[in-house]
């Protein structure tokens, strides 16, 4: 099957063809068709599968060839849960829809709103959108939403958890009730399941891998090591490996800073990426990473949902993530189009009750490789102290999402007709929008 099979216009498909994709994915061939007949969504499919291009590249077919006038009301609005993500997204309506004529814009906090209202006045076929700078603009009077036809939430397992869910839940409060709602996401729990249901009208579910995978592409090592040598090992690493690139997480952003430092002073190009620098701080560290330039990206959490980095080879967890839903999109940020690549945990005995939460939550073990020199002196918790201590349950899962919640909301964050058969179809269950 090629992308004109899937019903896409010939512009979409010379715009796809210059990306250089030929055929679609499978979460593109299952979700494509489903959102071209209007349907709601739930989509769950592994990191680099092209998420973004099965619901961006349906939702420019259906604004350019199906309904009335152009209003440059904003039609469709994708809400997304950080600033990075948010233009990315924004580059790839752009390039999809380079023949069309529809506007697009993006808008988000850290940098002056001046620049984001003055493509607002001009008028937008497709909004993407932080929830916190979406918010504040619309209070200000500068977004109308009386023409949406299309939401998604792209991440909606992070758009819905406690970081996002109470301004979610206002801006969809302001949208037309009558709608086509999307969710992306690599990773959905059940009780997000749950909850999205309560925003979705008969939805089609989408699923091409089991729950929660990690992706077969990517080769995954855990390294037990003292929690005081990890950069020690970090820079063993690189240099025995001679790492032509890394993007390597830890759990905070002082965390991120000391350890850039570190590397930088054993000889590495380095720079840190999270919440505290500024947007164009953010962007340009990013932008030389993406070049070439930069061997390794020290970050947080913010560069673990959604960005598309060609032919990255490694991925580091210097820390363990809290939630172990997030290694699974730590990791897929290598691996990605077909490409192959590893992912490297280092892990200490405090660290092993979240490596074992993980390995539940992938369903697989992953291999303990032990570097000479670097034997841990200290002992993993006793199996029952693992139990005690792992984040298994959701309730364990909500206090460290909580936690992370108040540095995220605001500093990362910023319905009409469905046409299903070419006829305008009413949404019952209407009150169940929220």
């Amino acid at each position: 099957m090629d992308f004109e099979a899937l019903g896409l216009s010939p512009d979409l498909v010379k715009a796809v063809t210059n990306r250089g994709y030929t055929e679609p994915t499978p979460i593109q061939s299952k979700a494509i068709p489903l959102v071209l007949d209007g349907c709601d969504v739930l989509a769950a499919a592994q990191t680099g599968t092209g998420k973004t291009a099965a619901f961006v590249l349906p939702i420019l077919q259906r604004l350019a060839f199906v309904g009335g006038a152009r209003s440059r009301q904003v039609r469709t609005l994708v809400l997304t849960p950080t600033r990075e993500l948010a233009s990315q997204i924004h580059q790839s309506v752009l390039d999809y829809g380079q023949y069309l004529d529809l506007r697009s814009a993006v808008v988000f906090g850290g940098v002056k709103a001046d620049p984001q209202i003055a493509a607002l006045k001009q008028g937008v076929d497709v909004l993407i959108a932080t929830p916190g700078r979406l918010l504040d603009l619309a209070q200000q009077g500068m977004v109308d939403f009386s023409a949406l036809e299309v939401l998604v939430l792209d991440e909606a397992d992070r758009m819905l958890d406690m970081g996002f869910i109470h301004d979610i839940r206002r801006i969809i409060d302001m949208l037309p009730v009558n709608r086509q709602t999307l969710m992306f996401s690599a990773t959905f729990s059940k009780d997000i399941r749950s909850l999205a249901a309560s925003y979705l009208v008969d939805p089609e579910s989408v699923d091409v891998a089991p729950a929660n995978s990690a992706t077969e592409l990517v080769e995954q090592m855990a390294y037990p090591v003292d929690r005081e040598r990890k950069s020690e090992l970090l820079i063993h690493l690189l240099r025995d490996g001679q790492w032509s690139q890394a993007l390597v997480f830890c759990r905070t952003k002082h965390g991120a800073n000391r350890l850039a430092k570190k590397v930088v002073s054993a000889g590495f190009a380095a720079a840190p990426i999270h919440g505290n620098k500024s947007q164009n701080a953010r962007q340009r560290a990013l932008d030389t990473f993406k070049s070439g330039e930069l061997q390794l990206l020290i970050a947080t959490d913010i560069a673990a949902r959604g960005l598309d980095i060609e032919q990255l080879p490694e991925v580091v967890n210097f820390d363990l993530p809290s939630v172990p839903e997030d290694y699974v999109h730590r990791i897929g940020r290598t691996g990605r189009a077909g490409s192959t690549g590893r992912s490297h945990s280092l892990v200490s005995a405090e660290d092993e009750p979240l490596l074992r939460a993980i390995e539940r939550l992938i369903r697989r073990d992953i291999p303990r490789v032990q570097v000479p020199g670097f034997e841990p002196s200290d002992t993993p918790p006793s199996p029952d102290t693992a139990q005690r201590r792992s984040p298994r349950s959701s309730d364990a899962r909500s206090k460290s999402q909580r936690a992370a919640a108040g540095s995220r909301r605001r500093g990362d964050t910023g319905g009409a007709s469905s046409a299903r058969g070419g006829r305008v179809s009413v949404r019952k269950k209407a009150a169940s929008r929220g």
